[in-house]
């Protein structure tokens, strides 16, 4: 009969095994997706106009609040695209000059509209921040296609116009191009490569695009491109108003609706640097990851099932029970890494020594999520001064 430490020495050489099986076929899984991963017309380092000019009526919307450190930037990018014809920026209660800011923009230029938040500026019940302040812009709109632009992001020549061509040519209701995410400081280089990794990754590509399964959509809020009248049929924002992750669960609203979203690689098309301080992304992300995964116990599930695939093997390189162990810690390992630098230099993020820390970046994000958790059952989460 084996012993407790022959039990704990099978178990444990398992749970290697498994892990590194998994991260094996993941990286395949990364691999083919980024072989399929639409790119905007007339390529990534092109820099002229795009290869059709879209015939649509563009609004480009911009929800603002305390922005007054990117919002020019942003703006000034936004004006710079051809077939912009309206850019409507809305001052969601900023107390740091967003508004004065703005207000010199729409005088110098007369497509620059500083949109009124109303009669009661903040949300009301049932709504959170963005979304009432991305619903009022949309009540100000008009034109066949609504671009959501985050006040961070930073936008390339004609990223407007070829997001648009894809959205057309593509017959797509929402394209969701990925801006390439700037990462300064070790706890950002850790965690920002999380939102292009995590769905090239996780979600497979080919079922989600061509089943457009509601829950297997992406969608990132930074860069939205949207057919006005699909957005309008699903009532917009207010079929996502108290939604933290407001960006995926609009993609979803327009699935269940029969729409047809896609993300793609907008890497080439738009920049944005999230958060200026590791303190506000620690806020960023704590502010949303305790819906990401459900309810509990889903995140311990998740984060445990990470866990076995991304630190499992690279400890068991160490640790290992078994010289068999440790080769096969390392093959878990090497896979990880060879998915992190598939995704890195696709989306033009960091390569070395960056992909090297996955392990740590799993930490990181279990540590977040937990954090997330904790402070919604005690009611501490806020963002930008307002509860969530």
């Amino acid at each position: 009969m084996p012993g407790s430490d022959d039990v704990i020495r099978r178990s444990w050489s398992a749970l290697v095994t498994a892990g590194s099986i998994a991260a094996v076929a993941l990286t395949v899984q990364t691999a083919l997706n980024l072989s399929r991963l639409p790119r905007p017309h007339g390529g990534l380092e092109h820099e002229g106009p795009a290869s059709k000019s879209p015939p649509d009526s563009v609004t480009v919307l911009v929800p603002a609040r305390n922005e007054v450190s990117t919002i020019a930037d942003c703006a000034l990018s936004i004006l710079a695209q051809p077939d912009v014809e309206n850019l409507l920026i809305l001052d969601d209660g900023s107390t740091d000059g967003t508004s004065e800011l703005v207000g010199q923009l729409a005088a110098s230029d007369p497509r620059v509209r500083l949109a009124d938040p109303g009669p009661r500026p903040e949300p009301p019940t049932g709504w959170l921040g963005k979304p009432w302040a991305c619903h009022r812009l949309s009540e100000l709109s008009h034109g066949s296609v609504l671009v959501f632009v985050d006040a961070d992001v930073v936008l390339e020549p004609a990223a407007i116009a070829r997001a648009v061509s894809v959205l057309r040519d593509g017959g797509f209701d929402l394209v969701s191009p990925y801006p390439r995410e700037l990462a300064d400081g070790p706890l950002a280089r850790l965690v920002q490569p999380l939102l292009q990794w995590s769905w090239l990754t996780l979600v497979p590509g080919a079922v989600s695009d061509s089943r457009q399964f509601p829950s297997m959509a992406v969608a990132n809020g930074q860069f939205l491109v949207i057919d006005a009248g699909a957005y309008r049929r699903i009532g917009g924002h207010t079929a996502v108003a108290g939604e933290v992750i407001e960006d995926v669960a609009l993609a979803r609203a327009l699935r269940r609706d029969g729409g047809r979203t896609v993300a793609i690689d907008g890497s080439g098309l738009a920049t944005c640097r999230m958060y200026a301080s590791d303190r506000d992304l620690i806020d960023g992300y704590t502010k949303s990851l305790w819906a990401a995964f459900g309810p509990m116990p889903r995140p311990l599930l998740v984060l445990g099932l990470l866990s076995a695939i991304y630190i499992v093997p690279p400890a068991a390189i160490v640790l290992g029970p078994t010289r068999q162990a440790r080769l096969i810690g390392l093959l878990g390992y090497g896979a990880a890494i060879t998915g992190r630098l598939l995704v890195a230099r696709r989306t033009r993020q960091r390569l070395f020594p960056d992909v090297l820390g996955q392990p740590l970046t799993i930490t990181a994000l279990a540590a977040l999520t937990l954090t997330s958790v904790i402070r919604k059952r005690r009611g501490t989460l806020l963002w930008k001064g307002r509860p969530v």
